[in-house]
């Protein structure tokens, strides 16, 4: 026995399901028989009745739908994968689609092969070990460990799926199977999702962090505000997707158009931006300013990553970013845009909106730079002191 669990729940619902089944019979409820046919072309042809178990369940699914431990089966069952290649081995052509309808049925099933071939509905020890090992087997074998999918909104990926890491890949919905609608799509549009994978309910645990450091590095790598959806979904092996809010709900902006000759660019971006994602430190927390900021209107935008500019640069933003970002001959329009987005940010404190027309021109200029100062810190290209490095590069050279 593998899963206790199951056992439990299949065996208490297995009593009751007998006592009431017997209880029909005993109560004058007929079982039908099919007229099977037996021999062969050298022998005479033999006829022989066959006790329709199968049917005679089905016909009270109502009744044993009123149990008190159907419910907690079915749970149970659907918590399992496998179940479609149990229905065709019990012999069913016709396979449900949704998770509660195919657990229902192996329950159906599981019933007609405990009872099979049998005129009396009596629970046996033995017939039960052997119906619960052929399910076991079928089910607990087949686990697929534990999936936690959440939508991301502005992305675009070509490919059926992109791997990023042994266990989180970014998948189009088909890839998957029963993938909710809720879940596939975003509006009219197809949503690709963030797939996480592992063995055991540990996964799930960090499932938050994973996706929040994966909508980060997708952030750094394009200027598209990708953003997560609203909901995510779990399920253990294979089983009935569990929804649970992820506190997103942003709109993106722009699209991340990943085309398949991008993806190992895009693989190997993401796992060198998280291998050097500090855990705290001004850089930690202008990279939690950057995100915040990417999910607000212009105007909060603008003040979060001004803030993050901050953390960096401390003082003198105009020319210290510039310095950075700029090259020579344009170190004066990126110093100008700067200074001009910390006078704006002012006006925004001081409540004077009607002065504030190209607020979402001058938030994504101040945008571009962090993220551009950001990507190219983590990826080894700049310093993590960016501060000094900025007033080094200010230092008039001698002639």
């Amino acid at each position: 026995m593998r899963d206790r669990q199951l056992h439990t729940t299949l065996r208490a619902f297995a009593e009751e399901a007998a006592w009431t089944l017997a209880a029909e019979t005993a109560g004058g409820a007929e079982l039908p028989f099919d007229l099977l046919e037996e021999g062969g072309r050298t022998g005479p042809t033999l006829y022989c009745y066959r006790p329709d178990t199968s049917g005679f369940i089905a016909d009270r699914e109502r009744a044993l739908a009123a149990l008190e431990n159907w419910l907690p089966a079915v749970h149970a069952l659907g918590a399992c994968g496998g179940l479609d290649g149990y229905l065709r081995s019990r012999g069913h052509a016709r396979i449900p689609a949704s998770g509660r309808e195919l657990a229902e049925a192996s329950l159906r099933a599981f019933l007609g092969a405990l009872f099979e071939d049998q005129t009396e509905f009596v629970l046996v020890d033995e017939r039960f070990a052997r119906a619960y090992t052929e399910i076991e087997e079928q089910v607990v074998g087949g686990k697929q460990g534990v999936e936690v999918i959440v939508p991301l909104l502005g992305v675009e990926l070509e490919s059926e799926e992109l791997t990023l890491t042994p266990e989180l890949s970014l998948a189009r919905p088909h890839v998957l199977e029963r993938v909710p609608e809720t879940a596939a799509w975003d509006g009219e549009r197809e949503t690709v999702l963030a797939v996480l994978r592992g063995e055991d309910e540990e996964v799930v645990g960090r499932a938050a962090h994973e996706f929040r450091r994966l909508v980060t590095a997708l952030r750094l790598y394009d200027a598209a505000q990708v953003t997560m959806g609203s909901a995510a979904w779990i399920r253990t092996a294979g089983g009935a997707w569990q929804v649970a809010p992820t506190g997103s709900g942003s709109l993106p902006g722009g699209t991340l158009a990943i085309a398949a000759d991008q993806e190992d660019e895009l693989r190997g971006f993401c796992n060198l931006v998280w291998r050097r994602m500090p855990r705290g430190g001004p850089l930690a927390w202008a990279l939690q300013r950057f995100d915040i900021g990417s999910e607000r209107p212009a105007a909060q935008r603008l003040t979060d990553h001004l803030l993050a500019l901050r953390a960096l640069l401390e003082d003198e933003l105009p020319d210290r970013v510039a310095a950075l970002c700029a090259q020579d001959d344009e170190h004066d329009a990126v110093a100008e845009r700067i200074a001009h987005a910390v006078s704006l940010e002012k006006v925004l404190i001081s409540g004077q909106t009607s002065a504030t027309a190209d607020i979402e021109l001058v938030a994504s200029h101040v945008s571009g730079h962090l993220r551009a100062i950001l990507r190219d810190v983590l990826c080894g290209h700049l310093d993590s002191d960016v501060r000094r490095l900025a007033d080094e590069l200010l230092e008039p050279t001698e002639s």
